[in-house]
């Protein structure tokens, strides 16, 4: 080959056929890489949508599970509250008194003699659905019963809405 002075180049050899085909196949392949079709696109939207079809009920289940071990965990701490009181004072805190006996010494008898200063509770806990906890005194089940009504905050049910009681401890 010539340049335009008239020189001899020495010019690159051209490719067989077959080292072109493969050069041309990897160039395809390179630029088709660069996006996805709209089938692949709604394949693995279809797919997503059938992983979160199975999983977002195991995960909404869980919610009640940690809802009731959150209230047994609660009842515990109360509980506990409560035998210290008892120690403390040779009796449970009344019905009219209530589980607020626990964080701010009551003013309406039977005044505890020896009430611990800074209570047995920080603070009174409500039960994991936003209501407070319920306290008998004398109870049906123990000396003292402490318990929520479940999810749909009425006596009895089952699942979720079933009672969770000291008595469950």
């Amino acid at each position: 080959m010539h340049d335009y002075n008239g020189a001899m180049i020495a010019s690159a050899p051209r490719p067989r056929c077959r080292e072109r085909g493969v050069a041309q196949a990897a160039q395809r392949a390179a630029s088709r890489a660069a996006g996805f079709t709209l089938i692949e696109i709604m394949v693995v939207i279809v797919i997503l949508g059938v992983l979160a079809a199975l999983v977002v009920p195991s995960i909404l289940s869980r919610t009640d599970d940690a809802r009731i071990v959150a209230a047994k965990t609660d009842l515990g701490a109360i509980r506990q509250a409560l035998k210290l009181y008892r120690l403390d004072n040779q009796r449970y805190p009344s019905n009219e008194q209530g589980l607020s006996a626990l964080v701010t010494k009551p003013t309406e008898p039977p005044i505890p003699p020896n009430w611990k200063p800074g209570g047995y509770l920080e603070k009174l806990p409500l039960d994991p659905w936003g209501r407070p906890y319920q306290y008998l005194n004398p109870g049906l089940k123990s000396d003292v019963d402490v318990f929520t009504y479940g999810a749909d905050g009425a006596p009895g049910g089952s699942g979720a809405d079933a009672d969770i009681g000291s008595w469950d401890l």
